[in-house]
């Protein structure tokens, strides 16, 4: 249940959704003020089954985007928490690394302090 909300909250949020629900608002109150009388199932001014229908839509949509937002949340803090390791490893291995450097940087001008001397006798 928790994939059909995360694909809900994806797909609504999405252009295509948008464009569906308006080209079904468009067609729904066309037909209901152009058609003939007699063809009419919801006339105008009211639209009571669009609203109705509407309303429906969007009581339904409301938790279903709210529970694949929290799955969604859910899934951003394990990645960030998988990040954050992964960060504190490799702050770990820099500092193995800054520090043989640095030992290497203190025996090269042993090494070379050694060499000066050398050469001066």
């Amino acid at each position: 249940m928790d994939k059909l909300a995360v694909w809900i909250t994806e797909n609504v949020g999405s252009m295509g959704f948008f464009m569906i629900i308006f080209g079904w608002t468009a067609l729904w109150l066309a037909w209901n003020t152009l058609a003939p009388k007699e063809l009419r199932f919801d006339p105008y001014p009211a639209f009571v089954l669009w609203l109705f229908l509407s309303n429906m839509i969007q009581i339904l949509l409301m938790p279903l985007i709210m529970v694949g937002q929290n799955q969604q949340t859910i899934h951003a803090d394990e990645r960030a928490e998988a990040d954050f390791k992964v960060n504190c490893k490799a702050e770990l291995e820099i500092e193995t690394i800054l520090e043989h450097l640095e030992n290497q940087n203190a025996l090269i001008l042993k090494i070379l302090a050694h060499l000066e001397k050398e050469g001066a006798d």
